[in-house]
């Protein structure tokens, strides 16, 4: 499968070597984590030319302007130049950082995404969105830059434990409860274990790929991909910081869950419906326990989010399941009732 710059293909290896003999890049770096350097980078590594090896610490929490700095000294020890290339093999934190570095290094070089997590397949594959956390503020710094290419490779799911496995489905279930009533109805069929990645991958990157394409900037429909995102993101920057850091699919799994609740608060979505969502997500998922006070700060984090406008916090909510209406005003009432709804499932 090839859409655009996307690459679905059974060896990442063989495509990334084909990319790279039809291209003259002067130098070459390969970003990985401790993790994708022991179990992914033997598997593309014989199809690079000569590179360097630039290792970062794995986690959110090195998502930061002081790892970036890291990356850029190295490109610059090396005399790279704006004919290089960054290659950058690991999840969505790689990604978005090395896409961000690569993009703003002598003012932009040329990157190519290999993702190895279902959560960067599905979602930081497409679309272009590159950042950092900046003061604990999730995506806080970043810009919009589309890779050369993205290589997607199934094979890199079967190096993943159950829970980034886990992580990664949050954006399926996502993907289907904002654009695809039908597939839905089948998803929420199965269990966690019964699921076919060779079906749901590509078919959530075109359901991705088809919003992204006619919004590339966010300034409308693309905004419906925020879905789960405003309170889930505060969820996740908060648990970070408080030094109970949960991963971003489960952090989303429950920002669903919460402006679900909102979408039915506002009579968009019935009382059937968001039992529906919400227990199909709680079976996969589990709860994320919040105490009064962790609600509480996840607050402050959501009137710090990117999203905003002014002072309007900004959501998108389920009109029903498949459709949803974006730039929904809330406030922190609200939100606070949609934590509370949480946890007293």
């Amino acid at each position: 499968m090839i859409l655009d710059n996307i690459i679905l293909t059974p060896s990442a290896s063989d495509t990334l070597g084909t990319i790279l003999q039809h291209e003259s890049y002067s130098k070459i770096a390969v970003l990985v984590d401790e993790n994708t350097r022991k179990h992914c980078y033997p598997l593309v590594a014989r199809s690079l030319p000569q590179h360097i090896l630039i290792e970062i610490k794995s986690g959110e929490k090195f998502k930061i302007l002081d790892t970036c700095s890291n990356i850029w000294q190295q490109l610059t020890e090396h005399s790279f130049d704006r004919k290089s290339l960054m290659i950058n093999l690991g999840g969505g934190v790689i990604g978005d950082m090395g896409g961000f570095c690569a993009g703003t290094y002598k003012r932009g070089i040329d990157f190519i995404n290999i993702p190895t997590t279902l959560l960067s397949q599905v979602d930081a594959s497409v679309g272009g969105k590159l950042g950092i956390d900046f003061n604990g503020y999730k995506n806080h710094i970043g810009l919009f830059q589309e890779p050369k290419n993205v290589i997607i490779d199934l094979q890199f799911l079967k190096t993943l434990p159950k829970n980034e496995l886990r992580s990664g489905f949050a954006e399926v279930i996502k993907h289907h409860l904002i654009a695809d009533v039908e597939g839905w109805v089948k998803l929420k069929k199965n269990n966690f274990e019964s699921l076919d990645w060779n079906i749901l991958v590509p078919h959530s990157i075109s359901i991705k790929h088809g919003i992204v394409k006619q919004d590339p900037y966010e300034s409308g429909l693309r905004k419906a991909l925020n879905f789960g995102h405003t309170i889930g993101h505060a969820i996740e920057s908060y648990l970070l910081n408080s030094g109970k850091p949960k991963l971003h699919g489960e952090a989303i799994a429950a920002g669903m869950i919460c402006e679900a609740y909102l979408s039915h608060s506002r009579n968009l979505i019935s009382s059937a419906e968001l039992e529906e969502v919400s227990s199909y997500i709680l079976q996969i998922f589990g709860k994320i326990p919040l105490t009064d006070h962790d609600r509480g700060e996840a607050l402050h984090y959501l009137i710090q989010d990117k999203k905003n406008k002014g002072n309007s916090i900004l959501a998108a909510l389920l009109s029903g399941i498949g459709q949803i209406v974006w730039d929904q005003e809330i406030n922190s009432e609200e939100a606070l009732g949609a934590l509370i709804y949480y946890d007293k499932l």
